[in-house]
């Protein structure tokens, strides 16, 4: 009866836990910088990841739909992510603060809160502006009434983990459209715009700390441009998000930003295709190998390991393939292998002059049809097998080192986690067909089958059928 007593009181008291906000800050040693999440260090195995079914686009909201619908669609990917390891995934804005608590409380898993900042344009004075000019004074005021009231509403949601400013805004000061395109140059015009967007981006941060000093700010840059710019106009940003798509490696990119900015480093995004843009195949070997060798650098770089001491951890590029971000409005139901951008540092399918990055195809999973009450299911690629092995490292266990890092990395098997994968295919496509077959079975009983194009006789008559010698008495796929 003891023993009874206090099992549950532990059990009140982690439950307690759970419900309450998290008190999440940076922590600057002589070893590096981390994060702390309730006292604990916390290393960010985090997950890019959305809910867009096949035939809709980013007009769609998951969380515009029913309850039960949203608990579903969670439940369903909630419970993958929970099983690779994920602890944290980046949600833009329009999830409800009780979607946030619930995924937090039913699988463990935080949330990075993403507002775009003017990225993809707003609407001043009634009108829709494609294009931000952040040094609009209604922009300003416009910008900044957002962020502090998104402060106000979700700063204390239990698993609201760190707020986002942005993504890639420095690029939209360049690109017209939502569309990726190849990395700009930087231009006089541009880099005037830059410090008008970085200026905000620190008011923001200063606004946004001062109505909550419980969860960081981190911005969202598009790799290292603008860099000086950011070190003298973002001081009060805590965290240093940043996309990177840079191949095999992050080069010179966590030693420039402690050299350059001195503020820890969040890998908002990066990854690589599963989609060979030569051969015009799935290319799931070839993601895997760069997403682990990406984890290897985030891991080595961690506060402690003995490189740049400045890695707070980063979020994958993307759970799910995105079927509508090539065309964005067209075609929405086909899984578009057009490359939209060029990268030399993913060289399995690089050609001078062609493009080579497919932006449907980063998914860690496969996404399949979308059915009848609106789900879809995802198979895992080779990619998920091997990023749950290496989530499985904690660099900040006593005894991790360099050389622990680098032979955990030396041990997972990408050859192993492909062949996973086909068996998850084969599985999925085997159930596919049994349900096929169950559904033609129970249409013989009551119609006649006049054939199709999957539909073949047996070769060998039915012996057991004696009303008809000739032609058996059931199909084959």
């Amino acid at each position: 009866m003891k023993q009874k007593f206090l099992a549950l009181i532990l059990l009140s008291f982690s439950i307690s836990l759970l419900a309450q906000p998290q008190k999440v800050a940076i922590e600057n040693t002589e070893k590096g910088m981390k994060l702390i999440v309730n006292d604990q260090s916390f290393m960010v195995n985090g997950m890019n990841w959305d809910y867009f079914p096949v035939g809709t686009n980013y007009s769609y909201s998951l969380w515009t739909q029913s309850d039960d619908f949203i608990k579903k669609a969670l439940d369903d990917e909630m419970s993958l992510l929970k099983n690779m390891n994920v602890n944290t995934i980046r949600v833009y804005t329009g999830i409800q603060p009780k979607w946030i608590t619930y995924i937090y409380e039913t699988y463990g898993i935080y949330t990075m809160l993403n507002h775009s900042f003017g990225r993809y344009g707003l609407t001043l004075d009634g009108a829709w502006e494609g294009n931000t000019d952040y040094a609009d004074p209604r922009v300003k005021e416009l910008l900044l009434n957002e962020v502090t009231a998104l402060v106000e509403e979700y700063r204390n949601t239990p698993g609201l983990l760190l707020y986002l400013l942005g993504n890639e805004n420095n690029y939209g000061l360049f690109w017209r459209g939502a569309e990726t395109e190849d990395i700009p140059m930087e231009d006089r015009e541009s880099t005037q715009m830059a410090r008008y967007l970085y200026k905000l981006f620190n008011e923001a941060s200063v606004a946004m700390k001062a109505i909550d000093p419980n969860h960081p700010v981190s911005i969202c840059n598009g790799d290292l441009l603008f860099l000086d710019i950011i070190a003298e106009e973002c001081k009060d940003v805590d965290i240093f998000g940043i996309n990177v798509y840079r191949g095999i490696s992050f080069t010179d990119m966590f030693d420039r930003v402690k050299k350059e900015y001195g503020k820890p480093v969040l890998l908002t995004e990066f990854g690589s295709d599963a989609f060979n843009a030569i051969t015009m195949e799935e290319a799931q070997k070839e993601q895997a190998i760069y997403n682990v060798a990406n984890w290897k650098e985030i891991y080595e770089n961690a506060a402690g390991i003995g490189k740049a001491g400045n890695s707070l951890g980063g979020f994958t590029f993307q759970f799910s393939d995105g079927w509508w971000k090539y065309g964005q409005t067209e075609y929405l139901d086909v899984h578009d292998s057009h490359a939209s951008w060029s990268n030399g540092g993913y060289l399995f399918d690089y050609k001078a002059g062609h493009n080579n990055m497919n932006e449907e195809w980063f998914g860690i999973c496969a996404k399949g049809p979308t059915n009848a009450k609106g789900f879809y299911q995802l198979s895992p690629r080779a990619s998920y097998y091997a990023l749950q092995e290496a989530h499985q490292l904690n660099p900040y266990a006593v005894g991790t080192n360099l050389q622990t890092i680098q032979q955990h990395f030396s041990d997972i098997q990408v050859v192993e986690s492909l062949l996973k994968a086909r068996g998850d295919k084969s599985a999925l496509e085997g159930e596919k067909l049994k349900k096929i077959s169950l559904s033609r079975f129970s249409a013989q009983n009551t119609t006649y089958n006049t054939g199709g194009i999957s539909i073949s006789t047996p070769d060998v008559a039915d012996p057991n059928n004696p009303n008809n010698p000739v032609f058996p008495n059931q199909l084959r796929l």
